[in-house]
């Protein structure tokens, strides 16, 4: 599937959000809670997340030019990166308002059909969370699986809510209602913590999966086998992009072709365990001491007489 198809679940989402908006609003309006007011003030995150995730895969999507080589998969990062600042720029919103109520307790109303609607908005975000984690994970867009996380965690968010609300309901303790809100408050900072920690990280260059190199590794093993070796294996990951370098080193009486017939194989066995990787091989001759120093970042040099 094109990056371009992927902007279908962005506006899965902002759908998702509107409607929650919506019916969160109602929930409060009728209730009066300020638990609730938490839950529909995380929506418009939701909702402005959504349209940065539309916006960076619309950006993602563009082809490589001359200025962005490696194409503008990074662009997906920013997105993440703008979502969990609004996750923490809500948290202290909803901090705020629940220190408001503590000081100041109101008695909650209308709780049945109040508590009705938030129950209906939660089925919808948790409709939406699942399909763009699914399309996240499958077509390995960062964007839609923090997108997918956050609405998953408004979902939990929700369901606390709602307790909170019913037990003050049912007890009468109105300070109930405040404290589920700073519990609230406390879930979405972690979840926006580690959104720009995993930005923060893509945008830093940081290598694909674990299980993914180890799934390159066996690539690679197979090939030893036949008296093969390799080096300078690199790895980053650019949105839905993974990025893979690697040393090849063959004996040094193999023609180009039968070298390049190789490299082809090795780089087809390569994608099929790792999706979406685009990958650079550099031919060596296994003979020569110059193929052995070249595996820093930074090339150290060889003089002649080590060629002899």
């Amino acid at each position: 599937m094109a990056t371009s198809n992927l902007k279908r679940y962005a506006w899965l989402s902002i759908a998702a959000a509107i409607v929650t908006i919506l019916l969160k609003g109602i929930a409060f309006w009728l209730t009066g809670s300020v638990g609730l007011l938490s839950d529909a003030l995380e929506s418009f995150v939701n909702l402005a997340g959504a349209l940065m995730a539309l916006a960076m895969l619309s950006l993602a999507a563009e082809p490589e030019d001359d200025k962005h080589a490696y194409g503008h998969g990074k662009a997906e990062y920013f997105s993440s990166a703008f979502e969990g600042f609004l996750i923490l720029l809500a948290a202290f919103s909803i901090a705020y308002t629940a220190i408001e109520r503590f000081l100041h307790p109101q008695a909650i109303e209308a709780v049945g059909v109040g508590l009705l609607v938030s129950v209906v908005a939660s089925l919808i975000n948790l409709f939406a969370a699942r399909e763009l984690l699914k399309a996240g994970r499958e077509f390995n867009s960062i964007t839609l699986e923090a997108d997918a996380k956050h609405l998953m965690t408004d979902v939990w968010t929700s369901v606390g809510v709602i307790i909170g609300v019913g037990l003050v309901w049912v007890s009468g303790w109105l300070w109930l209602d405040p404290l589920i809100a700073l519990l609230v408050a406390l879930n979405i900072v972690w979840t926006g913590w580690q959104l720009l920690q995993r930005s923060a990280s893509g945008l830093m260059d940081e290598a694909i999966p674990k299980e993914q190199i180890e799934a390159v590794e066996v690539v690679l093993k197979n090939y030893r086998q036949q008296g093969l070796d390799f080096h300078a294996l690199r790895t980053r990951q650019a949105g839905r992009h993974a990025f893979i370098t690697l040393h090849v080193l063959v004996p040094g009486k193999w023609t180009v072709q039968h070298g390049h017939d190789l490299v082809e194989q090795i780089e087809a066995d390569i994608r099929a365990v790792v999706p979406f990787s685009h990958l650079t091989t550099h031919l060596e001759p296994i003979e020569d001491p110059v193929s052995l120093v070249d595996e820093a970042l930074e090339r150290r040099e060889v003089g002649t007489e080590q060629r002899a």
